[in-house]
């Protein structure tokens, strides 16, 4: 069962089991920030927290992102995250969003930026106002998946890379898994993981990974699963 957290007066998190997601609200409009793993009830859940109209975006589209996805006629997206998002089977208009865009609910922007890597189109969201950086999957101090054909590791380092663009405009990372908050100082440590990972300089050890042959990179602030 989903557990509602209050983070303030305007923002909860949801914790449902390994994965998390978020409701921020302004004043006049609900962003229903991924819907879980189980949560075929998230809407339901943000409804009972707001009497704001409720929209809903994805930071990327991996099952366990988009479980109460359809209970929603749209969703916002990045359009590169398509391919991921069919494989849900769930049918609803996608809004694309890119890099730079914002969403607006009413004295609380949101900023769109573009993290592919971990998928194709794995976004993060910039709260500005209250200098929050809601990271998905891409920025966590648990383990991050990074075998199979949808994830890159190149782009995955170009993108961590491309975060120092908008270093000193946040201070705290909400990511979707792992310890809840992360701090900015996570980033460099997983760009040298990544690098080190890509090179084969970094030691792993095989596990079994939904029937993949996988190897686990462990460092003391994050972890990889990677197919070298």
């Amino acid at each position: 069962m989903a557990e509602i957290i209050k983070i303030n007066d305007n923002t909860w998190r949801i914790e449902d089991d390994f994965v998390r997601f978020f409701l921020f609200c302004g004043s006049e409009k609900a962003l229903l920030i991924d819907s879980g793993a189980s949560t075929t009830n998230a809407r339901e859940i943000a409804e009972s927290l707001t009497d704001l109209p409720i929209i809903l975006i994805n930071t990327h589209a991996d099952r366990d992102h988009v479980a109460g996805n359809a209970a929603f006629d749209e969703v916002y997206m990045s359009p590169n995250e398509e391919k991921n998002y069919q494989r849900s089977s769930i049918s609803n208009k996608i809004i694309p969003v890119k890099e730079g865009d914002v969403i607006d609910l009413g004295d609380r922007p949101l900023k769109i930026i573009d993290i592919p890597g971990h998928t194709p189109g794995s976004i993060a969201i910039l709260d500005e106002k209250n200098r929050v950086l809601v990271s998905g999957d891409t920025i966590q101090n648990g383990d991050i998946f990074m075998f199979g054909e949808l994830r890159n590791i190149d782009d995955y380092i170009r993108s961590l890379e491309h975060m120092s663009e908008y270093d000193g405009t946040y201070d705290t990372i909400y990511p979707m898994h792992g310890s809840f908050p992360v701090t900015p100082d996570i980033i460099p440590k997983l760009i040298e993981g990544a690098k080190e990972v890509k090179a084969g300089t970094a030691k792993g050890m095989e596990v079994d990974m939904f029937g993949n042959k996988v190897n686990l990179y462990k460092f003391d602030y994050a972890g990889f699963f990677y197919i070298p």
